[in-house]
């Protein structure tokens, strides 16, 4: 149902009627009830059709998040799955030994960490498309117009305009926390596929470097894991935190 079928519903005129008749026989001038009734529906409205959008905006639990190519998470999670490419050729291409028995004991870790960016940047999209439908700035027009009509309104109208108000102004929080989320997300897959390249880097330096196991070569190798371990625990909350501000946006749709 888009904008005109959603106008058109009888409820919502019904309810604009109501609000305005309403006030006009409580005693409110014919020109501010009209008014009333026109904020009444216009907020009815406006509301269904935020609450369409929004129920649209996430697949439902269980379904694998789509990710956008063209964005941001897009090209970070291309570049960690050719890190994680890199490091398996590198693994790969090791003689039996030492070395390559610590480079395979981080396959685990490497492709748990670019499990977990795939799903970063489904929920990144997942913000993303939802903020192309809550559009802030239309937004914040509104309640800039709310409130100038406020100033002018009495009695019950300024009531209708607290209501209508508050609606906007939740629609407005939902914006500035899915926003918050999305740009978190992104910066954590930045900084761990920088990382995640950085531990192929070293990884690469030490095989061609490596005579034979050594102290140092030990040490460096055990810096490696330690990073790489890192990343794993940084993508790891991040997904948390995300799923839990995705989460919140979800269960206030129903």
């Amino acid at each position: 149902m888009g904008l005109r079928d959603e106008a058109a519903e009888p409820w919502g005129l019904l309810l604009g009627a109501s609000a305005g008749g309403l006030a006009w026989a409580t005693g409110v001038p014919l020109p501010v009830a009209a008014l009333i009734g026109v904020a009444a529906y216009v907020t009815k409205v406006g509301t269904a059709m935020v609450e369409r959008r929004r129920g649209k905006a996430l697949p439902s639990r269980g379904q694998p998040l789509a990710v956008n190519k063209r964005a941001m998470e897009g090209a970070w999670l291309e570049r960690g799955r050719q890190a994680a490419k890199s490091f398996d050729d590198l693994s790969r291409s090791l003689d039996a030994g030492p070395l390559a028995e610590k480079v395979a004991a981080m396959r685990a870790p490497v492709t748990d960490a670019v499990a977990t960016l795939e799903r970063l940047a489904g929920q990144a999209t997942a913000a993303g498309n939802a903020l192309a439908r809550l559009d802030d700035h239309r937004l914040a027009a509104e309640s800039a117009r709310l409130r100038d009509e406020q100033s002018r309104a009495s009695g019950e109208a300024r009531e209708y305009f607290d209501r209508a108000l508050a609606s906007v102004e939740q629609q407005r929080q939902v914006v500035a926390r899915l926003a918050g989320a999305r740009s978190s997300v992104l910066l954590r897959m930045e900084s761990s596929v920088l990382e995640l390249e950085g531990v192929v880097a070293r990884l690469v330096e030490l095989a061609a470097m490596a005579t034979g196991p050594t102290a140092d070569g030990a040490g460096q190798l055990e810096q490696v894991q330690d990073e790489l371990e890192g990343v794993r625990r940084g993508l790891a909350e991040a997904e948390e935190l995300s799923r839990r501000a995705l989460g919140a946006y979800e269960q206030g749709e129903r």
